[in-house]
């Protein structure tokens, strides 16, 4: 069991979706992965923190450890603390008060409850990211695929995606910018759909926001951005932009 956990612990904290190529790759990978890992005998290790095809439950005052599935979604309790949340099929929730170093997956979404803490980064490959009033992201929040969603959140190194819709509103803070990466590797494409980003009223963006593709930019008048690159701003009055 140890030699299992060990291998399964050290393909997954490898994951993350920095790039379109990156995520590619991580697609391959995890459905390997999954693949080779689910003729082991047992699902899960004595101590309820690793799994081969199961979902995992951690719940408040248990000591901080790695958290790692293959097939199976990971729920962090209100005011439960862990270390790397990672997963390949699953979604990964931080309640709310609830602090991670890092989450990753590969097909699932993340969300942080409000007041949640992750020291480190948070991306998925396919999934939407969702941060809650007061959660806070110290590093990047990633994706390839789904929507990226703040309110009043902080997150400290940088947003990026490729096809992922983009909300950032109430009184949330972006640091490192946006960036918006162009389509490319493996012969994949997302069709037609155009990313649609919203700064909304009172949020801010330090640091550039830069897209490499087409995109459909909305920033409020209550907004404040930093240099735009790639697109061209449409600005708006009220809560919420036009459809």
């Amino acid at each position: 069991m140890s030699g299992r956990r060990h291998s399964i612990h050290g393909l997954l904290g490898s994951l993350a979706a920095r790039s379109w190529m990156t995520g590619c790759r991580l697609l391959v990978a995890g459905g390997a992965l999954a693949l080779a890992v689910s003729a082991c005998d047992g699902s899960f290790d004595s101590d309820g923190s690793h799994s081969v095809n199961g979902s995992l439950h951690v719940t408040a005052g248990k000591e901080a450890s790695d958290v790692t599935t293959v097939n199976g979604g990971i729920h962090v309790d209100d005011n439960a603390a862990v270390l790397t949340a990672a997963t390949v099929n699953g979604g990964v929730h931080l309640g709310a008060h609830a602090t991670a170093t890092s989450l990753k997956t590969v097909n699932g979404g993340i969300s942080l409850g409000a007041g949640a803490r992750v020291s480190g980064s948070a991306g998925s490959v396919n999934g939407d990211l969702t941060l809650g009033q007061g959660a806070e992201v110290s590093g990047s929040l990633s994706n390839v695929n789904g929507k990226i969603s703040l309110t009043d959140a902080h997150v400290a190194g940088g947003i990026s995606t490729v096809s992922g819709d983009i909300k950032i509103m109430g009184a949330s803070h972006v640091e490192g910018g946006i960036l918006v990466k162009q389509q490319s590797g493996f012969g994949f494409s997302f069709g037609e759909d155009i990313p649609r980003i919203v700064i909304g009223p009172g949020a801010t963006v330090q640091g550039d926001l830069r897209f490499e593709r087409k995109v459909r930019l909305f920033v409020s008048d209550k907004a404040t951005i930093g240099t735009v690159t790639g697109a061209t701003p449409v600005p708006f009055t009220g809560d919420s932009p036009p459809p």
